[in-house]
């Protein structure tokens, strides 16, 4: 059985919904973006476009056009079909995952899997003359439809005895984090720049520098008429835009890897545990591969608020050092369709800087669900 290697991993910059420098940049442009740098790198690498099986992208609740099919015919490559993917919040991840099980059945060989999302830009639904949005699960009291905050965020701060400080203080290590990688160029290998109205776009514009504790115990809750809620926009995600792509090939064409995709899962829990769900996907995912947490080098566990990162950290007895190291939703933001893959591509260009190893993206979805996929970075890549 050929294995599924990665061979490039990249992404826009992430912006600020509806406020940031993408704020006028649609999906479609990009998705155009980050294939053509994709197929660009391909090429580098002796890969002609012809030789590229698929594309499959999340586009989460953009509008289901088959984005992936616009780029692919905008980058000039009329002869590569397109795959809409969605899981809600893990719909990148799926992608990749889609196309690893594909290069590993021996149907495809080359393969580019990712996600779009422009918050800022994506089309207003109506049910007659009332806005609708696409319900994650059937409405309950505990785990209302549409509301996070509580699905994810409070219910999963409840159920692991998790603290208003501890969620401010998980929030402030992220956004720490991501200014950090700023400052350092860690980023760098991994960005695509983006032209936009307003010039070029080519640093994360979502991390805050001049937060601190002392801000964020001073935001008011989301919920004040719920006794004791502490689920606040300064510990929560960000609404944003970006675009990030993989490309994932057999590693019988012989190129040289990144990383190789090991193992995957997802799981399906309630819809008022969401926030949980990372706890059976990742545990899941290392026994396929053979592995357990204690051979984790790095884990991307995307902070669609803080309080689900600081409890699946405490769940699975992780080590807080070895999580979201360069920032997370908290910071960097969460761009529904594209975080998964931006989570991906972070991870394996922060392992191949320390040398390899092996490397867990794992993420909560709406509706109930939670996926992760581990990859390993050999030392010699």
């Amino acid at each position: 059985m050929p294995e599924a290697v990665i061979v490039s991993a990249l992404r826009t910059p992430v912006g600020t919904a509806r406020k940031g420098t993408l704020r006028d940049t649609d999906a479609y442009t990009l998705a155009d973006g980050i294939v053509r740098a994709s197929a660009d790198r391909l090429a580098e690498l002796g890969v002609e476009p012809d030789r590229i099986d698929d594309i499959m992208l999340a586009e989460g609740l953009y509008g289901g056009g088959v984005i992936a099919r616009h780029a692919a015919l905008t980058a000039g490559l009329p002869t590569v079909p397109g795959l809409a993917h969605n899981r809600h919040c893990a719909a990148s991840l799926a992608a990749v995952q889609s196309a690893a099980a594909s290069i590993r059945s021996g149907m495809d060989e080359v393969v580019l899997a990712g996600g779009v999302n422009s918050a800022s830009t994506s089309p207003r639904l109506r049910l007659g003359d009332e806005p609708w949005v696409p319900p994650t699960h059937p409405d309950r009291p505990d785990a209302p439809n549409l509301d996070m905050s509580i699905t994810v965020g409070w219910n999963a701060a409840v159920a692991a005895n998790i603290s208003r400080q501890d969620m401010d203080a998980w929030a402030l290590r992220s956004h720490q984090g991501a200014i950090r990688a700023i400052d350092e160029g860690r980023f760098k290998d991994e960005i695509v720049p983006v032209e936009t109205p307003y010039g070029l776009f080519d640093t994360d514009e979502h991390p805050r520098r001049d937060t601190s504790l002392e801000k964020l115990a001073g935001l008011k809750p989301l919920h004040p008429e719920i006794e004791g809620f502490s689920i606040t926009a300064g510990n929560a995600a960000g609404g944003n835009d970006a675009a990030a792509a993989l490309a994932l090939v057999s590693d019988r064409l012989g190129l040289p890897a990144l990383a190789t995709v090991k193992a995957w899962a997802s799981v399906g829990v309630d819809p008022a545990d969401t926030g949980l769900a990372p706890v059976q996907a990742i545990p899941k995912a290392l026994a396929r591969a053979g592995l357990s947490t204690d051979d984790v080098d790095l884990y991307e566990i995307n902070e669609a608020f803080a309080s689900m990162c600081v409890a699946v950290v405490r769940r699975l007895d992780l080590d807080p050092d070895r999580v979201n190291v360069n920032g997370s939703g908290c910071s960097l933001g969460h761009p529904v369709a594209a975080t998964g893959g931006r989570m991906l591509v972070t991870l394996v260009h922060e392992l191949r800087r320390r040398g390899g190893g092996i490397g867990v993206a794992a993420m909560c979805a709406g509706g109930g669900m939670g996926s992760a996929v581990v990859v390993e970075v050999g030392s010699e890549s």
